[in-house]
């Protein structure tokens, strides 16, 4: 079942879409594009949100909004911030029925710290965090820290647009041939430039990589 593991596709709650009209196009091109589950990963900054509920209640509210919400499955982009770890309630920004959690590393140059938030959100709370377009970090860290996060336990995203550039899709392309865990997603915005994009990753990436992808939902499937 192909799934789309990362995607702004709720109403006017993010940077996102800004409206109904807009998530529901976006929806049904998804669907048109051969996506079948999708996970809705609006953006949560601890720093921003007063709390994990209230955050939980605007997001539940933006969905309700939908028109279609077949196998459309709830999370949150979660930024990866100092303290992160302790925050209240972090287990509930998991993906609806999974143990899975997307956390988006900071644009900045790698610290130590944010692979120990990384275990501690693994070991405390029995979740597996997925880490959001690993790819786009090469400007940022330098060979050994991407080496670094590379090694955390963790399962990495990749956007469908890495395979549109001759470097990310090299890097994307070395991840795979060495059998690191990767989950496809489109982070799709909106219905312009940053617009559901699957007919990219099926014409560029192979069939048993998608698979793959798609196998590690059910796998981690909460109890």
């Amino acid at each position: 079942m192909l799934t789309d593991y990362h995607c702004h596709i709720l109403p006017a709650i993010d940077d996102g879409s800004d409206c109904k009209e807009t998530s529901d196009q976006m929806v049904a091109l998804m669907r048109k594009q051969g996506v079948r589950r999708i996970v809705s990963t609006s953006h949560f900054y601890a720093h921003r949100e007063r709390s994990v509920r209230r955050f939980l209640e605007k997001r539940q509210k933006a969905f309700e909004k939908l028109s279609d919400k077949k196998n459309i499955f709830l999370g949150a982009e979660v930024a990866i911030e100092h303290g992160l770890s302790e925050l209240k309630d972090i287990e509930k920004l998991a993906i609806e029925g999974t143990d899975l959690i997307l956390l988006e590393l900071p644009y900045r140059p790698y610290e130590q710290w944010m692979s120990e938030e990384i275990y501690n959100i693994s070991a405390e709370y029995g979740l597996t965090v997925i880490l959001a377009h690993i790819h786009r970090y090469s400007e940022y860290y330098s060979k050994a820290d991407i080496e670094t996060i590379l090694g955390t336990k963790a399962i990495f995203q990749i956007n469908n647009e890495a395979f549109g550039s001759f470097f990310q899709r090299n890097f994307v392309r070395k991840l795979i041939k060495e059998d690191y865990p990767l989950v496809f997603g489109s982070d799709s915005h909106n219905l312009g430039s940053r617009r559901p994009n699957w007919d990219l990753l099926l014409k560029k990436c192979g069939k048993e990589t998608i698979e793959r992808s798609d196998s590690f939902f059910d796998q981690h499937r909460a109890d």
